[in-house]
């Protein structure tokens, strides 16, 4: 898993993980979350990926669009 740049110095995720048709995401609290195109639609993935590898505005991201869509939780 990549670490999280934070930039904005707030946010709850800790770390992700970039998949083809997915990404991971583990929060500050340890837990993980799984997003995949099927749970949270392909345009929310790519999204996500592309706002965890700037290090800004992924935690915002979800809380506004995906909060619930999420695959499994690990």
């Amino acid at each position: 898993m990549a670490r999280y740049r934070n930039l904005g110095g707030d946010s709850g995720v800790y770390s992700y993980e970039i998949g083809n048709n997915s990404i991971i995401v583990t929060f500050s609290t340890n837990a993980s979350y799984e997003y995949t195109y099927e749970s949270a639609g392909a345009r929310h993935i790519e999204n996500m990926k592309r706002l965890a590898q700037q290090g800004h505005g992924l935690n915002s991201y979800i809380n506004k669009h995906v909060k619930k869509g999420y695959s499994r939780i690990f």
